[in-house]
């Protein structure tokens, strides 16, 4: 087992670590923009109140040329290596206000066979994106994102007994993944309207977003039904709740189709049990979807 502090730069730690190994961190706050490329990598915290992995990038902020960041290039974590686990710790991405800043993602996952237990994931929007990109993007962001972010792979997540925190969208991306006893809560936003999922699976994918046995909550002053649990980012976003407890913060509709689009007609989009009141291309829970 490997051990560090907030002292250590947690960067250098990462990349000196071999596969398979454990990396456990001590209390405190590491603010740093990190990156993990070793596969088979455990990283342990003492408690998620405890240690904290915290950055504040957002879309809107320059580079050095000048160039926009882009929702991308925001991360706190990014995790670009397969079969990775994190344990007992926080990721943050503090830049907030959004409505000015743009997106803030604290967590990016690139990698198959990703596990997160007992961990926080706190930002505004775009708090967690769940590789691989949509196919548009890989191609459109050629020459602006690394490589490693615009592989089109299957992506493998699942969080279990998870806080993740933030305004609109804040769980978006392709990637197949499975949140069971998690809370997902939403938090203010001058906008007065929310999202907490964006799925962008293609029509390929039978898995995608499943929340099963989550908690979806709201902080004090978010008001009744202006969050929706989901809308589609691309066509054919799949996502199912499954045994899920709504707070009075949920749309009595639940979903969106997403500004002026008609992504409602391909969205899939499961609940069991079913919701009274509905959008009418809500589906009842297959037993085939999310595996």
């Amino acid at each position: 087992m490997i051990h560090t502090d907030p002292s250590q730069n947690l960067q250098q730690v990462l990349d000196a670590a071999p596969p398979g190994s454990t990396l456990q961190l001590a209390p405190g706050d590491y603010r740093i923009k990190t990156t993990v490329l070793t596969p088979g990598l455990t990283i342990c915290g003492a408690g998620a109140e405890r240690t904290r992995i915290l950055w504040d990038d957002y879309a809107k902020k320059l580079d050095e040329r000048g160039v926009e960041f882009n929702t991308f290039r925001t991360w706190t974590m990014a995790v670009c290596a397969d079969h990775v686990t994190m344990r007992d710790l926080s990721i943050v991405n503090d830049a907030l206000r959004p409505e000015e800043k743009g997106q803030e993602v604290a967590l990016s996952v690139y990698g198959d066979g990703f596990i997160m237990d007992r961990c926080r994931l706190s930002s505004t929007q775009d708090t967690l994106f769940l590789g691989p990109l949509p196919p548009d993007l890989i191609e459109r962001y050629d020459g602006f994102l690394p490589g490693r972010l615009r592989i089109a792979k299957p992506c493998r997540q699942r969080f279990t007994g998870c806080l993740i925190k933030g305004t609109v969208d804040f769980i978006f991306g392709c990637g197949d993944a499975v949140f069971e006893d998690c809370e997902i809560r939403s938090l203010q936003d001058a906008r007065g309207v929310g999202y907490a999922a964006a799925p962008a699976h293609s029509l390929q994918q039978t898995h995608g977003f499943r929340f099963l046995n989550c908690r979806f909550t709201a902080e004090d002053g978010v008001s009744p039904g202006s969050i929706y649990l989901a809308r589609p980012w691309r066509d054919y976003g799949l996502c199912a709740f499954q045994s899920c407890d709504y707070g009075p913060h949920i749309s009595p509709l639940g979903f969106d189709k997403w500004n002026d689009t008609q992504r409602d007609r391909t969205a899939r989009f499961y609940e069991d049990p079913p919701v009274s009141g509905r959008v009418s291309w809500t589906k009842h829970l297959s037993p085939n979807i999310g595996g």
